[in-house]
């Protein structure tokens, strides 16, 4: 028991600490490119900071621990809406860009109905995504990625691109550097992470599911629970929320996408049940986004309070 959860602290260790360089090195590398912030943060961060789900959800698939790979996709999504989104609006209101509202945002919610509608369908009447549907999930991420940067391009000033590449701080090889310590620490992380959850799961008689969904899931969003808030003391608002939807979108397409591909990933029905209060808790957030066009602190104060809500439901079932 003590070097499972040895495993697991270790395993947490390296992976914000291999995403965080991961992160650091990607950012500046991309700064001395002139990517603009919006591209940065919706696609550049939000890879970097879903390095741990990756890890940890296609290792759980080789090693046939489905129920965490799933777990872990949904849960991390479910902290990054609520936790990270709220806890960045404590330290500073959250301006939410038109862009992210008009397009990213209903995009998420989108691909969120599409998981929950594959998983209930074309698997021969059982729960699971296919390999067929891995690859419909990684063809919407490809769909997603190029609109994206097409888009960012036509959006973005070239005074901006220019500020950006100013602040880039690291050489071109700490960069490189930075990003290959800091991948591997994620993959290295995730086998440790993976094999300690699963084994501590066993061992206190939990579904692996549920500390897909809990334990696993807030371990591998630290990246992204850091990277946000720190974005928002700085008012750098494009990297806090584009972070969190990219990151979002990261995982349910090219991580989930992934995993499944890999191997069909079999479930039960109430992973559509956390699908479900996933749509929910992305609705009630981009209708209040909408209609005040920031997240402010009254708000984060309320979507914490859900996820504590939502936690205390799921030990409970």
């Amino acid at each position: 028991m003590v070097l499972m959860i040895l495993f697991l602290v270790i395993g947490f260790v390296l992976l914000v600490k291999g995403a965080d360089l991961f992160v650091d090195g990607a950012y500046d590398l991309s700064a001395k490119l002139r990517i603009p912030a919006y591209i940065v943060g919706l696609t550049v961060v939000a890879f970097g900071t879903s390095l741990p789900e990756a890890a940890v959800s296609i290792t759980a698939s080789l090693q046939g621990s489905n129920e965490i790979a799933i777990g872990n996709i949904i849960g991390s999504n479910i902290f990054n809406t609520l936790v990270v989104l709220g806890a960045s609006a404590l330290f500073a209101p959250v301006a939410v860009k038109g862009t992210i509202l008009k397009r990213d945002f209903p995009f998420c919610i989108g691909i969120i109905a599409v998981m929950i509608v594959l998983l209930m369908t074309l698997n021969h009447g059982d729960i699971a995504l296919t390999r067929l549907d891995g690859i419909i999930l990684l063809a919407l991420f490809a769909v997603f990625m190029v609109g994206s940067v097409v888009m960012g391009k036509k959006e973005s000033k070239l005074i901006e691109s220019a500020e950006d590449s100013e602040k880039a701080d690291l050489p071109m090889w700490k960069c490189l550097l930075f990003i290959i310590i800091g991948f591997v620490g994620v993959v290295v992380g995730g086998q440790l992470t993976v094999k300690g959850a699963k084994e501590l799961a066993l061992m206190a008689g939990m579904s692996e599911r549920v500390v897909g969904l809990t334990v696993v899931a807030i371990g591998t969003s630290l990246p992204e629970l850091v990277t946000s808030i720190v974005a928002a003391r700085k008012q750098q608002n494009d990297i806090a929320v584009g972070n969190v939807i990219g990151s979002n979108i990261f995982n349910l397409l090219f991580i989930l996408g992934i995993s499944a591909t890999i191997g069909t990933i079999g479930t039960d029905f109430n992973v559509v049940i956390d699908g479900c209060v996933l749509i929910g808790i992305c609705l009630f957030t981009y209708i209040f986004a909408l209609a005040n066009k920031k997240i402010n602190r009254p708000c984060g104060v309320v979507m914490i309070f859900m996820y504590v809500a939502y936690t205390v439901y799921l030990l409970v079932r």
